[in-house]
């Protein structure tokens, strides 16, 4: 298993929480996700390799939230 560590800007509660974790664990090849408003992190566990076409998903997905990914 792999795991992803992002900054993520834009989360201001547990309900932003809540709504990153609902659509990133819908996307296959994530096992579990995990977000954090008070720190702007969100750890991401992936079931097998990290692809960059997965990133990108998963970068294009919090954007359409309104999140923005720091780089």
């Amino acid at each position: 298993m792999k795991n992803w560590e992002l900054q993520v800007t834009g989360m201001h509660c547990s309900g932003c929480e809540t709504r990153i974790c609902n659509a990133l664990k819908n996307i296959e090849g994530v096992k579990s996700v995990k977000a954090n408003h008070k720190t702007g992190k969100v750890e991401i566990t992936f079931h097998s390799e990290l692809t960059e076409e997965l990133k990108e998903k998963i970068k294009t997905q919090l954007e359409e939230l309104e999140f923005k990914v720091e780089e």
